[in-house]
């Protein structure tokens, strides 16, 4: 990793979790079990790809305002909402996340869901009264996370994935789960990065090329780390999709191919933005961060 994408990526992390902190305390206490699994699960760490990917865009597109601040806390708060339901045990049944107790086992499978519902509904509060935005540029923002979370995004990933437990599916049936369920979120990222920035709609463009490879790219790395690595770097239960006879790109492609489909989804990612300036470079380091990742 380059020192340029290694400083970008902590100043970026860094300040995300301030800026999430700062905005939980504002939250009423009326139950405090509730605020602090909002708290527990937001601000148990993690590497903030989303919110560094909102960053990274504006940068490339016009520039990081207070702006791309309000997208990026968005983008989390509905990424950390999607685990905390995806670990339940409706779901996929965790017990591990970043390295420490789900939410639903720190608190309670009630607690759980309520924390999930209340971070997915904070998102949107959080960019609906953004001062730093126009009107209609915060509508664009909501709009989009909207699409990218619901049952046209990630949450019809979610419903796919689960139907495909103990059944085979070919690559593209994987591939559109994946679009949906990982894919729509990193690139409504990118794209409200392009939002609070004012990117033109030819730049919005060729970013959503760039995102919807790199989304792909981030689940087949995924889906390869869940063979190579191990619990304690992964911070979750490794080898869990083979136990739940869940499809991945391993199990379709063998190692090799997957390893050879995150290269191709790389140079993908690197042909949409040629035609951007130096100022993507940031992005150009960070897909090939997702597809060397080791954890």
């Amino acid at each position: 990793m380059s020192t340029e994408l290694t400083h970008f990526l902590a100043k970026y992390r860094e300040h995300t979790n301030g800026l999430l902190e700062e905005r939980l305390i504002g939250l009423k206490h009326y139950n405090t079990d509730l605020i602090e699994a909002m708290r527990y699960s937001l601000l148990l760490g993690g590497k903030r790809v989303r919110p560094v990917l909102v960053y990274a865009a504006a940068y490339a597109t016009g520039g990081i305002s207070a702006a791309a601040d309000d997208c990026a806390c968005a983008i989390e708060a509905i990424h950390t909402y999607s685990l905390i339901h995806d670990d339940l045990p409706a779901m996929d049944d965790d017990a591990l996340r970043r390295g420490q107790p789900t939410c639903h086992i720190a608190y309670s499978e009630a607690t759980a869901i309520l924390a999930g519902d209340a971070l997915q509904c904070q998102a949107f509060e959080w960019l609906a009264n953004s001062q730093h935005m126009p009107a209609s540029a915060a509508l664009q923002a909501i709009a989009a996370l909207a699409k990218a979370s619901g049952a046209s995004g990630m949450v019809l990933g979610q419903a796919i994935d689960l139907a495909a437990v103990d059944k085979s599916v070919d690559l593209q049936h994987l591939e559109t789960m994946h679009q949906h369920k990982t894919g729509a979120l990193i690139s409504a990222s990118v794209e409200m990065g392009a939002i609070a920035a004012g990117a033109t709609p030819t730049q919005t463009a060729q970013l959503r090329q760039y995102a919807s490879a790199i989304g792909l790219a981030f689940q087949v790395q995924d889906d390869i780390l869940d063979v190579t690595a191990n619990t304690a770097t992964l911070g979750k239960e490794a080898g869990a999709d083979a136990e739940r006879n869940k499809p991945t790109y391993v199990s379709l492609l063998g190692l090799d191919g997957a390893k050879h489909k995150a290269s191709e989804l790389l140079q993908q990612a690197l042909a949409s933005i040629k035609d951007f300036d130096e100022r993507a470079d940031i992005l150009r380091q960070l897909a090939t961060y997702i597809v060397q990742r080791d954890h």
